[in-house]
Order: structure tokens, then sequence, then C-alpha cells
């Protein structure tokens, strides 16, 4: 395929060479600080460029250029806006990395939005047409592709986890509730979580721990596997049940919180917290208990995941997994893709689809679902509570040593996240899996 590029309309861009962006530690950000500048990126620009202004042609946000007006269908002032500073910049990051300089883009300040959601809401709603089809099959060919020292191997994956969840727990604590869970909370119903407040969010995330408990199972003497520790709040309420738990995280972080937790609580002869890969356990459970820690495996281990839940349950035992899901031809589309969360936020992580989770523990297990439970749309409500409670906290973030670089990365991580629940692109299951006894 040949792109003739005299045709392409560049009347959009500046003239003037982008600058390195002041105010963004290169040290600390290098791929933010240093705007593409090679005759490659100039070209991947322009072509960019023409790209990007035929996606949000018919996109129902308004395009603005301070000085230059607004450009949009429909672009009458009540639709959120996109507010481009530096085009030129934009349009070369996203030639050079596609969505990851989109992200980039966002992180120095070259453009922003009156309505981060809103603008990034109709993106993930089309994502599947946002770019020619013949350009989508050139992508591996074009784009940076996954390090290998990110892949999810023994080796590897304790410092995918530490580069997330080891930020500070004083940081999670800043947006989290109470309870210190790190996942979508089940209100009592869709209504019900649109109109929620942040003092109704510790509520809806007990709700949550209890569901999967009682799917699971787990009441005393319940010996319960936790794969993913978090900060505690599921060993807590699992061990005033009377279970065993045996918890496992590789964030040390996680572990030293969740354990001052539980000793405070009077439950440590009740609790185990190992720092330990989920490959690596031994013994005999009732029952196992993951919460959105499944994304973090990868999708070249999903069938050892399941096969490891297998062998660890005991006949009629019963594994409860909270997961966050996509649609099966988008994860088969973007499988091998590195993208700007990949980058950022969760190294070596891959989102699931229902379908390959069915099938990863079909494959040499015993494991099949017995329930099934979405609810998507709260997990948007949780994710605008935690970004209302990160935005009115920015000065304590600061304290913590977080520059304004990382605070518009985290901004455009937890809005990129609601705008995917919101637009139904992303879900969030409940599976409960019954353990069978095979022949």
């Amino acid at each position: 395929m040949t792109l003739d590029t005299t045709e392409l309309d560049t009347t959009d861009l500046d003239t003037a060479e982008p600058q390195t962006r002041a105010g963004v530690d290169p040290q600390r950000w290098p791929d933010v600080a240093a705007v593409p500048s090679s005759s490659a990126a100039r070209l991947r620009g322009a072509v960019a460029h023409a790209l990007f202004r035929r996606a949000t042609a018919d996109l129902p946000i308004a395009i603005h250029r301070p000085g230059r007006g607004t450009a949009a269908a429909g672009g009458d002032g009540e639709r959120p806006r996109m507010i481009i500073t530096d085009p030129t910049a934009l349009a070369r990051r996203i030639g050079t990395s596609g969505l990851i300089g989109f992200g980039e883009s966002y992180m120095a300040g070259e453009w922003h939005a009156d309505d981060l959601v809103g603008v990034l809401e109709p993106f993930a709603a089309r994502i599947a047409r946002l770019v020619p089809p013949s350009l989508q099959r050139l992508r591996a060919l074009v784009l940076p592709g996954h390090p290998d020292d990110e892949e999810n191997s023994v080796g590897n994956t304790r410092s995918n986890i530490a580069r997330h969840y080891d930020l500070s727990n004083d940081l999670f604590a800043v947006f989290l509730d109470e309870t210190l869970t790190y996942s979508s909370g089940l209100f009592a119903s869709d209504r019900h979580a649109a109109q929620a407040s942040f003092a109704d969010l510790a509520d809806a995330q007990r709700v949550k721990i209890d569901r999967l408990l009682d799917q699971a199972g787990v009441g005393p003497g319940t010996r319960l596997l936790e794969i993913g520790t978090g900060w505690g709040e599921l060993c807590l309420r699992a061990a005033a049940r009377g279970a065993q738990v045996h918890s496992i995280t590789l964030s040390s972080e996680q572990r030293e919180l969740a354990w001052r937790r539980v000793c405070a609580a009077g439950l440590g002869e009740r609790v185990r917290i190992d720092l330990l890969d989920y490959r690596e356990v031994r013994g005999r459970y009732d029952a196992v208990v993951s919460v959105e820690m499944i994304e973090a495996v990868g999708r070249e281990y999903w069938e050892t995941y399941f096969q490891t839940i297998d062998r660890l349950l005991v006949p009629g035992g019963r594994a409860a997994i909270q997961a966050i899901t996509m649609p099966h031809e988008r994860m088969l589309a973007s499988a091998g893709t590195y993208t700007w969360v990949h980058k950022y936020i969760f190294p070596g992580g891959q989102l699931p689809s229902v379908q390959a989770l069915r099938a990863a523990a079909q494959r040499d297990t015993g494991l099949r679902v017995h329930d099934e439970l979405s609810f998507g749309r709260h997990y948007a409500a949780t994710l605008a509570l935690w970004r209302q409670r990160f935005a009115a906290n920015r000065r304590r973030v600061a304290d913590l040593g977080f520059d304004g670089t990382f605070m518009r990365m985290w901004d455009l991580y937890l809005a990129y996240s609601e705008a995917g629940f919101r637009s139904g692109y992303l879900d969030v299951r409940q599976l409960t899996f019954g353990k069978q006894v095979r022949p």
C-alpha cells in the first residue's frame, strides 16, 4: 500500500518545529518531554493528521484550536471539546507511536478537554472503525511492540506488578474509599450506580466482596486462597466469616499494609499473606477468589492460571473471579498491540473476553462456569468517583512527590477507563466456576 503525501491536507499544522516540552522532566518522562522531529516523524505526522481529521469528522465532539476556532460536525458549543494547543506535536506523536503518542501528547499538555470522559467515550465506542482496515493490518510493522522484559513470566511478573501497585500506599489512599478496594464496586442497580456519591462507594465494595465470597461458598472453616491481596479488605471479610485465608500478592507495599490491617482487626491467626506468584502456590483449597487479577496474567498464561486453580481446588470446590473484559473480536484484533496503558500503567497486561476465559478454563481443567454477573456501568460510576476524589486531592498527590506529568497521566488513565465502560467497550464480570470431578 502506498500513500501520496502530496494530497494530504496539512493546513491545520503549524509550520514552526515543535519544541521539547517545558515543565516535563526529561529524566522521568523522556518520551513525553521529547517531540519526534526526524524526517520520518514529519512524514508520519502528516499521515496521522489526515487520518485523525477523517476519524474525528463524524464524532460527537468539537475539535478546538485556540485562535483558530472550533471545527467538528455539529460543533455547536454543546459537545465536549478536545482543545489542541500543539496539533503538529500531537500528529507526530500519533504517527510515531499510535495511541501511545495520543496519551503522551495529553501528558505533555499538547491537548486537553473541558470534559475528558465526554471526549474519550466516542473514541472508545468507535475504536474498531477509527483506523481504516488496510492500515490496521500494518500496525505491527510501524508501531512499537511489547518489550520482552514485560512478558509475565515468573521472573518478570513481580517487577511488572511493582511498577503500578508499589507506587505508594498513600497515593492510592488519596482516592480510594475506606476499604482501600481497587476494583469495581457493586451498587444496588445501574440507576443507583449513576447517582452514587463517594459516601456510597465503601458499601458497594463490601457488597461486591460478599457476593464473591457467597458464590465461592466461603464460611466457617473454609480453606480459601485469594489470588491478589489488594490492601486486605477481602481477607478481613473472609476471616470474619471464620475462613482460613491464604492470600498471595506480588506487591510488597500491599502486603505490608494488608497485614497491618488484618492484625489490627485481631484476625492474624486466620490469615496468611505471602509474597508469592500464583504459579508457585502449593496445597489444597475449598475455594479460590481472585478480583481483577487475571488482567495482569497475560494472554499466553491464561490457561496456566486456570490449570493452577484446578490443581489447587478440591473436587467440588468453587472459584469466584472478577474480571474486566472486552469484546472477543477486539481482543483478537488488538492482540500483540503495545498500548499507552501497557507503557505507563499496567505493563504486561491483557484484557480477556468472556469467550477466551471460558475456553481457557475448559482446556485441560475440570472448571466450568456456574454463574455470571455483568455490571460494567457500576465500574464507570466507581471510576468517576475515584477521579473526582483524585482531582480534589491534587495537592496531597504533589506532596507525595508526584509531578504534574504524573497527575495528567493518572487523570487520563481514570478517564480513559471510565469512557471504556460508559461506551460498553469494556465490561466487568463476576464468574463462578465449579470444579467437576473428571473421569
